[in-house]
């Protein structure tokens, strides 16, 4: 057999195995694909709680400007013209017992609340002190982290509270024509224990999932598929790879003579 023919078959036989290899139908990368699955995603019963480490920016406000000085590290009306960025910017760490130290009211437990929880609470307590005060909560480092067959993947600090599953997906660059859509990990610390949840994006259900609104510290994993794992391991023996192929073509040849 000619020598380009044999270089020709080799070709067509590595594309063969690596075509075999690649294959994947719509049911496979289509997300929440129709079904009468019915959605009853509520933030409200989902939003994330504070945990101990969580660092918090708070500013109080009210009609008497004098009267919010105690509680403010800094004029509240200037918390909006500091850069986020800017490392001096008070803070308050709720500690691994779930409280914080603020000014005049002392410890006071946010653990375990919700965002909007903890300003009503402030508010309240607050109010024994000032007339109608204003109160608002930011966490400054909400932060989430996507690995795995993503395009971008890494961790993202996250300017609100409020971030979905999807949000976070399109964050890294959406998953790769690789990643495994119908089995995707969120793994999430709840109290001091890691909790693991999988989420089927091909399926509608996927919108009702307690992890679709996402939580700080959530970790995000999209496992590589099986022409993932293939293709890494040719291009790891791609030269004994090819070699056994020639051998196989060259000893083809010879017979077929």
């Amino acid at each position: 057999m000619p020598q380009y023919l044999r270089n020709a078959f080799l070709a067509l036989f590595v594309v063969g195995i690596l075509l075999m290899n690649s294959c994947a139908s719509r049911k496979d990368l289509v997300y929440f694909q129709p079904d009468s699955t019915a959605l009853h995603t509520s933030y409200e019963l989902n939003a994330p709680k504070l945990q101990a480490g969580d660092i918090l920016t708070i500013s109080v406000t009210a009609d008497d400007i004098r009267a919010t000085q105690p509680f403010n590290q800094v004029n509240a009306y200037q918390v909006g013209t500091i850069q986020e960025s800017n490392p001096f910017i008070p803070t308050y760490t709720i500690d691994n017992n779930g409280y914080i130290d603020f000014p005049k009211l002392g410890k006071v437990k946010l653990i375990g609340k919700t965002r909007t929880e903890a300003i009503d609470y402030l508010r309240q307590e607050i109010s024994k002190y000032i007339v109608d005060p204003g109160v608002n909560i930011n966490i400054r480092n909400f932060r989430i982290t996507v690995l795995g067959e993503v395009l971008r993947p890494g961790a993202f600090t996250i300017q609100n509270d409020r971030i979905t599953l999807l949000e976070a997906i399109g964050l890294a660059g959406d998953l790769t024509i690789n990643g495994v859509r119908n089995n995707v990990l969120v793994i999430r610390e709840q109290n001091g224990i890691k909790q693991e949840y999988r989420v089927d994006l091909t399926q509608r259900d996927a919108l009702n999932s307690p992890v679709y609104y996402l939580a700080q510290n959530d970790v995000i994993y999209v496992e590589p598929n099986g022409a993932r794992v293939q293709s890494s391991k040719y291009t790891q023996n791609n030269s004994l790879f090819i070699s056994i192929a020639g051998i196989i073509i060259t000893i083809i040849s010879v017979l077929v003579r």
